[in-house]
């Protein structure tokens, strides 16, 4: 009995974890590794070394609100620590993922209070500070002018689409890579070493090639690549030896990163099309594959494919179009998998087929026309007379109705006065359409003489 009189229990406390098992009972192996050092802090020379973002503000112990922009595991929110360290001010991290712009009030009520209090500003991370919409950015606004906070944010996305003007122009941007693989396997090496927060005390023994496969499967992201160490290690267990294949056993593929919202995702779809367009299948079917491995929506994909049939295929191949379309429907019936065949027939079809942007640009000198003249009246003999009162007016007098006319073509002008002669359909030599100009040319200088004639 203990001392309020309830009968002892049973220790309920979790059982030690196996011999090589993860010991769930402490934090993972990416946040017990995580550099509390400069010296730990592994890639991103250009913020480390000398002249780096970093060296400066511990020289100069003044901290500007900065934006950390990169992508996963690559050391943004330590990065963000190491800053706030430098300088000697209090760090309060903040996720926008669970946050809202509740909570950051009564984060800056307290930053002001601290202020107040210590004559000190506040380190701010916003974790993901792309998930605010920009009016819930406006928030910090006010405090980072004032010096209530200092903000550090994190973010995978192009600040320049995600943040809004207001918020860039207080903070300065800074870009970091995905860690080389060689900082990789030596973050790895210290992992294993490291009896206090590592795995040292697992006694474990590692090829060159495992490390260097771990490091090749988390693309320069330090995270991943502890967690398949930590994985991999499980398998082997105390005193076991880290090969390739026991790498490849924890890990049967490695899942590509790919935001299908962010800049990976408009990086991605850009490449694909210019592959299209520089008559590359190869590259279009890699980038095709990319997309759909990283959980691409399938519709979008094609539907790219149909606006490019037109707008870079245009009549040098009618068929473009078609079989886009075609593929369109394919993949609304047959869905993935089995649709990436139909897919990927699309793309070499698209890829390989004369290439012509003379519709496109035709349509875009068009609308400058329209933009710059207005709207132009229309000829008298190609509008519409419904009426008794518009055939009065001389609406559709002296048309003239082309099946009736020699070869089926009609001489009559269609634009308006002020257009008369307008070219903005200039075909190229390519393909079907080099047939089309010649045709167009015959047709131009037709209605060039029936206008002198008049």
């Amino acid at each position: 009995m203990d001392l309020f009189g309830h009968e002892d229990q049973e220790d309920e406390r979790p059982a030690p974890p196996a011999p090589g098992a993860p010991d769930r009972s402490r934090p993972p192996l990416a946040e017990r590794m995580r550099p509390t050092t400069l010296e730990e802090f592994a890639g991103q020379p250009q913020l480390t070394g000398p002249n780096g973002l970093l060296a400066l503000v511990a020289q100069r112990k003044v901290l500007p609100s900065t934006v950390l922009w990169g992508p996963p595991g690559c050391g943004k929110t330590t990065l963000a620590r190491l800053l706030a360290r430098a300088v000697g001010l209090p760090f309060v991290p903040f996720s926008a993922v669970t946050g809202g712009v509740k909570e950051v009030r009564e984060l800056v009520a307290e930053a002001r209070t601290r202020r107040r209090l210590d004559a000190v500003p506040t380190v701010l991370f916003v974790d993901e500070i792309h998930r605010f919409n920009r009016a819930q950015q406006d928030a910090f606004l006010p405090h980072v002018e004032d010096g209530t906070i200092i903000l550090l944010g994190a973010t995978t996305e192009n600040p320049s689409f995600e943040l809004n003007a207001a918020l860039l122009s207080r903070a300065q941007v800074e870009v970091l890579e995905p860690i080389e693989a060689e900082a990789v396997v030596g973050l790895l090496r210290r992992a294993l070493a490291d009896r206090g927060r590592g795995l040292g005390h697992l006694e474990l023994q590692a090829d060159d090639d495992a490390l260097a496969r771990i490091a090749d499967l988390a693309r320069g992201d330090a995270r991943t690549a502890y967690n398949l160490l930590e994985t991999t290690a499980a398998l082997v267990g105390e005193r076991g030896r880290l090969t390739r294949d026991v790498v490849d056993e924890a890990i049967r593929a490695s899942t590509l990163r790919y935001d299908k919202t962010g800049e990976q995702h408009f990086d991605t779809v850009s490449a694909f099309i210019k592959s299209l367009r520089g008559s590359d299948p190869d590259a279009g079917l890699y980038y095709l594959a990319r997309m759909l491995e990283g959980g691409e929506d399938p519709r979008f994909i094609a539907r790219r494919m149909v606006v490019f049939a037109s707008e870079d295929v245009g009549n040098a191949d009618p068929g473009a179009l078609a079989v886009a379309v075609d593929v369109a429907q394919a993949v609304e019936l047959v869905g993935l998998p089995e649709a990436r065949i139909n897919m990927a027939q699309a793309v070499t079809y698209l890829a390989l087929a004369p290439k012509s942007n003379a519709s496109y640009m035709g349509v875009n000198a068009a609308l400058e026309a329209v933009r710059r003249h207005g709207p132009l009246p229309i000829p008298l003999h190609v509008r519409n007379a419904p009426t008794g009162l518009m055939k009065r007016l001389g609406y559709g007098a002296g048309y003239e109705y082309a099946h009736d006319q020699g070869g089926g073509v009609s001489a009559q002008r269609h634009l308006p006065d002020a257009l008369a002669g307008a070219r903005f359909y200039e075909p190229t030599d390519r393909g079907l359409e080099a047939e089309l100009g010649r045709r167009l040319e015959r047709l131009r200088a037709l209605r060039a003489g029936r206008r002198e004639r008049t």
